[in-house]
């Protein structure tokens, strides 16, 4: 049964009545495991025990971490009164954290842990779905296979890397349309309703690229902006055929190892023992989470300055792109200090190159996407990264 949520509409620095969020118990998850077919119609206590348990619930392939996790030393603040406004709406970050069903929400200021909380029965320990998340680290992924030579450039053709894809709508695509989201392929991203793309398309390996294939050309390539989680799918197929190799090892072997994550993480796999969905859904703990954050705000640099990507790939990753200014090389883009990556249901990566600042959220949100709810997520990116900066 879907908890009650009671919200009071208020003014600035009104108090707002909220209901509990979902507690589980995660001894207890496996009681409230939804059809893992049915994921974006979850119910609240579904997500919450789905959204910990991607291992349980599909076939997922081990992202290795090395055992030595770079070590995060605490300089804690409590920010749970600090106000979030929204229009002529507020919440103390306290009521945000009930409010949206935040699981996780993390802060990290010039590489110390800020401010940390935990709810639904989650922990420091546990792993959490990221969905879009995983697009900018595959996008990452992209920028230290072209600094391994695996791929030449981003102007590169989709069909250089994967020939079947040839006579398709896809033949003047480029990888850096592909990461911009500007194919100009046909694809309908409504997570409400079952019978767009995203909620009825096969995800296995073959049965998607034949689907692309039959989609028709809208728009000329690079030009106009349209989400489509199935062309990061694309992505990663591409990746993949460029290095020869598992998404979730190149990961592990590129990042999650020499940059020193805590914990083994998971990748969600297309089918039984077949590739890596690029448009989701890396599971793994919050702050690893903000460990991929710091790589990111380091430019792709290891902490003994080995390039792990390109010198200039997060400012071209960043980079507005024609279709969409808010939008580079699968990251959202804020102002010119700030991006981030974006999963449904709340999940978050936000970096603010100007504060040094690294904010990570897990969450289990009622929607998959709602206006509204992204408007108050920005703004508390906003207002905690000004809290940890004063």
């Amino acid at each position: 049964m879907r908890l009650p949520l009671v919200i009071t509409c208020c003014l600035i620095g009104t108090p707002v009545s909220l209901a509990d969020a979902p507690f589980i118990d995660p001894a207890d998850d496996a009681d409230y495991f939804g059809p893992p077919e049915d994921v974006l119609f979850w119910t609240a206590e579904q997500k919450v025990a789905g959204f910990r348990n991607a291992d349980r619930l599909f076939s997922t392939r081990t992202i290795k971490a090395n055992g030595d996790p770079q070590q995060l030393p605490e300089a804690t603040v409590n920010l749970d009164d600090v106000l979030v406004r929204v229009g002529d709406d507020s919440l103390t970050v306290d009521e945000y954290i009930k409010r949206k069903n935040v699981a996780g929400l993390l802060v990290i200021k010039d590489g110390e842990v800020a401010y940390e909380r935990y709810a639904l029965g989650n922990t420091q320990d546990s792993p959490w779905v990221s969905f879009s998340v995983t697009k900018s680290v595959v996008s990452m992924l992209v920028g230290a296979a072209i600094q391994d030579n695996y791929i030449g450039s981003v102007d590169e053709m989709v069909t250089d890397y994967l020939p079947r894809m040839k006579g398709s709508s896809y033949d003047r695509a480029s990888i850096r349309d592909l990461l911009q989201m500007a194919s100009g392929v046909a694809w309908d991203e409504n997570y409400a309703d079952p019978k767009s793309d995203v909620a009825s398309v096969n995800w296995e390996t073959l049965p998607l690229l034949e689907a692309l294939a039959s989609q028709p050309r809208t728009s000329e390539p690079g030009e106009v902006f349209n989400y489509n989680s199935a062309e990061a799918n694309l992505a990663g197929i591409v990746l993949r055929s460029a290095i020869g190799n598992n998404l979730s090892t190149y990961l592990s072997e590129k990042i999650w190892k020499p940059f020193g994550m805590e914990s083994d993480a998971t990748w969600t796999l297309t089918e039984p023992g077949g590739g890596e969905f690029g448009g989701c859904c890396i599971s793994a703990t919050l702050r690893d989470y903000g460990r991929l954050g710091m790589f990111a705000l380091a430019n792709g640099r290891l902490p003994d300055g080995t390039e792990v990507l390109p010198g200039d790939w997060m400012n071209g990753s960043t980079t507005p792109s024609t279709g969409n200014p808010g939008y580079g090389y699968f990251w959202w883009l804020g102002d010119e200090h700030t991006f981030g990556a974006s999963g449904v249901f709340g999940q978050g990566i936000h970096i603010d190159r100007e504060n040094n600042v690294v904010i990570a959220v897990h969450s289990a949100r009622d929607e998959a996407s709602n206006p509204e709810d992204w408007a108050w997520q920005i703004a508390l990116y906003q207002v905690l990264s000004e809290a940890v900066s004063r």
